[in-house]
């Protein structure tokens, strides 16, 4: 998105401040004026035809999130659109969401490996109420995890969320912690997410991204199948091994040697939390 100044009103939402951007989106905190609501609203303005994947995505994510009810999922409220009168061609979108009064995960980490395993105890929670509906959330990265001042967890951004099973057309997916079946197209389980949540775990406790298929040339893959790469106890001491060999089946270039589900990962991971609160 450009740098212009922020207008004054999108779609009868009031400004408040800009909060953040993507590629093709700019995100903003906004009031409703009749009831005084805050509101998150992400603004996509498709410039080109190949754009109009951007609005695909906050259709998708306006889809799938208002499905939900957690209290780790944000929730989304409504998708405003602007269409062409003879074609239909959206021309600009406008995705009304819960605003997350939070630090995404890659600007604000928590200190000490118990602290961080209670984000991602949270964080899976979350993914296990989408895989309950059957769904698979597929961009699990620090910047789509935010955390408040009370210890609070969201996982947000749905964009590139779809149904356990399907095959996509094309790459979708961060290349840090895109899962080998979602760079190479092929069919997508929980296993999927189950990859992203240990690649975004890899980093949190080394601020060492795990090498995958977008990120290593072709000749040199045999470190992502063989895991010649260091395991987060050598990059971080203070991680216990049964943790480190947990992240490491996590992020296994084949699926079938992944926990095949969250609910696993969460059972093995529990332990090394802070147990605060936990089941």
């Amino acid at each position: 998105m450009s740098n212009a100044p922020a207008p004054k009103s999108l779609f009868g939402y009031e400004i408040v401040q800009r909060i953040g951007e993507g590629a093709f989106s700019a995100i903003y905190a906004v009031m409703d004026p009749k009831t005084k609501q805050l509101y998150a609203l992400k603004h996509v303005v498709p410039t080109e035809e190949k754009h109009q994947r951007y609005i695909e995505q906050l259709e998708t994510e306006y889809k799938v999130s208002r499905t939900f009810r957690h209290p780790g999922l944000r929730k989304c409220i409504d998708l405003k659109l602007k269409k062409k009168l003879f074609t239909g061609t959206v021309t600009e979108a406008a995705l009304i969401m819960e605003l997350v009064d939070g630090v995404a995960l890659d600007r604000d980490m928590p200190e000490g490996v118990p602290a961080i395993v209670d984000v991602f105890l949270k964080v899976g929670a979350a993914l296990g109420a989408v895989h309950h509906y059957q769904y698979l959330h597929c961009d699990t990265k620090p910047s789509n995890i935010v955390r408040d001042a009370r210890g609070n967890v969201k996982l947000i951004d749905f964009g590139q969320a779809c149904l356990a099973g399907t095959t996509k057309e094309r790459v979708q997916g961060t290349p840090d912690f895109i899962a080998p079946e979602q760079a190479r197209c092929k069919q997508l389980n929980y296993f999927t997410d189950v990859y992203n949540f240990g690649a975004t775990m890899y980093w949190a406790l080394t601020l060492r991204r795990v090498p995958t298929i977008l990120t290593v040339a072709k000749d040199q893959r045999d470190i992502l199948k063989n895991q010649e790469y260091p395991e987060p106890r050598e990059l971080n001491p203070a991680v216990p091994l049964e943790l480190s060999e947990l992240i490491m089946e996590c992020v296994q270039v084949a699926p079938a040697y992944r926990p095949q589900t969250i609910d696993e990962v969460l059972q093995r991971l529990k332990p090394f939390g802070t147990q605060i609160g936990q089941k």
